[in-house]
């Protein structure tokens, strides 16, 4: 599913703009001061810097979700991504030493 998620180039650049958030979005005002997730971005600021569709960016998110790409965390009615760092870090070292 890894493969399949990365196969789209809309979602390798959100991978990308969240691999340095601060530098891609502006600060996330509705994420509570004391959250513990750090990175995250709301659906709503990724959807604007794609230019694409709320649903659109919504299944992008979600595939990239299932495949374990990013991990979530719902904050009252705002839902916010990261990279699920852990895992590119395993996948990286898997593509280098097996493929």
């Amino acid at each position: 599913m890894i493969f399949k998620a990365l196969s789209n180039e809309s979602r390798r650049q959100i991978l990308e703009w969240l691999k340095h958030p601060e530098q891609h979005f502006d600060p996330q005002i509705y994420l509570p001061k004391d959250a513990d997730f750090k990175g995250g971005i709301c659906v709503g600021s990724i959807q604007t810097k794609t230019g694409l569709t709320q649903s659109v960016v919504s299944s992008y998110l979600s595939m990239m979700l299932q495949a374990g790409l990013l991990e979530s965390r719902r904050y009252g009615q705002w839902t916010y991504y990261r990279r699920n760092e852990q895992l590119l870090r395993e996948f990286t070292e898997y593509m280098r030493n097996e493929l």
